[in-house]
């Protein structure tokens, strides 16, 4: 990275702007993608959990429902994330430089919600019973146990460890712009 390309001595305001509406953006993408997958791998899930009983096509629901979710969580990403690079830099970053640690923060992510997936799928696999017990609607056939295990792990992966990226990204973006800084006055 070429550190007098990442910041420059007048503000970036529009910068700003662009970071903060990528964040929700890409919140809104997360949401739609991730509930794209989920809702394909088990319907089940979102007819019980939502209660959409009534409901023709749960699977393009369960999208407009990842994209309204994602929109949400993306606000409250791009409000602490878009918060930090102002303020860190004071709003002297450029959007490319933020942009890149925002791609780690949603890959990462992304590797939350496969490993909450991964995770009770694994929780199901060694105590069905326990896990037919503790959660809602639980279908008693192993393969759409597993499945509904999928869909509930994975989106407590992306909800909890979408927060634990966001504050780890924030402050992996502190460290670098601060090194970067460094490296200019040199």
């Amino acid at each position: 990275m070429d550190a007098a390309k990442t910041q420059t001595q007048e503000t970036q305001p529009v910068a700003l702007l662009l970071i903060a509406a990528t964040a929700i953006v890409g919140g809104a993408v997360i949401g739609a993608s991730t509930n794209a997958i989920t809702g394909a791998v088990s319907p089940i899930y979102f007819r019980n959990i939502m209660r959409w009983h009534d409901v023709e096509h749960i699977w393009r629901a369960s999208i407009a429902q990842g994209i309204f979710e994602g929109l949400n969580h993306g606000i409250m990403f791009s409000v602490v994330f878009t918060l930090v690079v102002g303020l860190v830099s004071r709003a002297r970053c450029s959007f490319t430089f933020a942009f890149r640690h925002m791609l780690v923060i949603i890959v990462a992510i992304y590797c939350c919600w496969a490993s909450g997936g991964l995770i009770a799928m694994g929780l199901a696999t060694l105590s069905p019973e326990f896990y037919r017990n503790a959660f809602i609607g639980v279908p008693d056939a192993f393969g759409p146990m597993l499945r509904y295990a999928w869909v509930g792990g994975s989106i407590w992966g992306a909800m909890f460890g979408g927060l634990l990226a966001v504050v780890i990204g924030s402050v992996l973006f502190a460290v670098r712009w601060r090194r970067s800084q460094l490296q200019n006055a040199e």
